[in-house]
């Protein structure tokens, strides 16, 4: 009777045991699944301020040539990203100015850029997104153009440019090719395009392809936007975006580019080097390349 009351017992707390066993791997795989899960949702935020400064200095003595100036930039770009596991949600945004001054002379901007760009994706298949993109950039200060002349040798300066003149809006919807946050490709042939400038611009003919006496124009074609970041070495990394579009409304075959490059160098924590780089070509405002380059030592800080 013992033997079986035993045999009993042991059967039981085997069973229990097995059960518990069971339970327990059961939570575990729960549990396992669900952080994967949630890693994928919600949002994540960086941003990156940056304060440039630049100066050269040469006394009255100095015989080597050269001229007096100081020059400083300040840059902010602020990611906002959301994720889940069907979809996407990006957005950028970028602002910087920048000032110079020579000696004897007016100071001049040497940067000025206002812009935003919002990417919704749903998942379609391995990298690829069903896509819907928006982008839009303008200016926060007037620009000016700069004459001398030269019998009189008088210089004049012409407002060309100020706040939401000229401005650019484009949406349209896509396919994405996203690797991750540092790496995507954005594919959209069915993009609109306004381009917005104030009517005194255009009293007197065209301007940023806007005609004369107008204020907008809209234009309809297709888009790519491109976006890159890598680290080249340690605490060296360098930021790409490139954005093409052609108008099919009106000469095709001049694709406006703009490409922009960003190389950090970081000293320190609060301390880099940096380089930033444009490249713009659009026929519309010029038909040739307008090219930008800004390199300083700045303080640099992150969140």
């Amino acid at each position: 009777m013992k033997k079986i009351l035993l045999l009993l017992i042991f059967v039981s707390v085997n069973i229990f045991a097995q059960k518990t066993e069971g339970e327990l791997i059961n939570v575990t795989s729960e549990a396992a699944k669900k952080a994967v899960d949630t890693s994928y949702v919600g949002w994540k935020k960086a941003g990156n301020f940056v304060l440039l400064f630049n100066q050269s200095a040469f006394n009255n003595e100095w015989l080597g040539g050269g001229t007096s100036n100081v020059a400083g930039n300040a840059g902010l770009n602020y990611d906002f990203n959301y994720k889940t596991p069907e979809m996407i949600w990006d957005n950028k945004f970028i602002a910087a100015y920048g000032l110079t001054k020579l000696k004897d002379q007016p100071t001049t901007k040497s940067d000025d850029r206002l812009e935003f760009t919002s990417l919704i994706g749903k998942k379609a298949k391995g990298y690829w997104f069903y896509s819907g993109f928006l982008n839009f950039k303008t200016q926060m200060d007037s620009g000016f153009l700069q004459e001398t002349d030269a019998v009189t040798n008088v210089t004049t300066y012409t407002k060309i440019s100020h706040f939401f003149s000229p401005a650019y809006l484009q949406a349209g919807p896509g396919m994405l090719w996203k690797k991750s946050d540092n790496l995507k490709v954005n594919l959209a042939p069915a993009t609109s395009r306004l381009i917005f400038v104030h009517k005194h611009f255009t009293e007197f003919g065209s301007a940023f392809g806007v005609d004369q006496g107008k204020t907008s124009r809209f234009e309809f074609g297709a888009a790519v936007n491109a976006y890159y970041k890598f680290n080249i070495m340690e605490n060296v990394s360098m930021e790409n975006i490139l954005n093409l579009y052609s108008n099919y409304l009106d000469n095709p075959q001049n694709v406006d580019i703009d490409y922009q490059m960003n190389l950090v160098m970081k000293i320190n924590k609060y301390i880099s080097t940096n380089v930033a780089f444009q490249a713009i070509y659009d026929d519309n405002a010029i038909g040739a390349f307008q090219m930008r380059e800004v390199v300083g030592l700045g303080s640099n800080c992150g969140f």
